[in-house]
């Protein structure tokens, strides 16, 4: 399993226990979802800019200080 499959099950778990604490009406389990779901989408986006920056080393020749 890679990085960003791991990742995407992070955003489902977090946004299955944000659903579950709407329906059931627990406030603090559904602010917990929310809180883990931006957390996945911040890791998500971290993965994708380090990537590219990676991308743009290989392409252009720079080199790490």
């Amino acid at each position: 399993m890679g990085l960003m499959d791991k990742l995407n099950l992070r955003e489902v778990k977090a946004r299955a226990k944000r659903t579950l604490g709407g329906r059931l009406g627990d406030r603090r389990l559904a602010a917990e979802g929310r809180t883990e779901e931006a957390e996945a989408r911040l890791l998500k986006t971290q993965d994708e800019i380090l990537d590219a920056v990676a991308e743009m080393r290989r392409e252009y020749g720079a080199r790490r200080r």
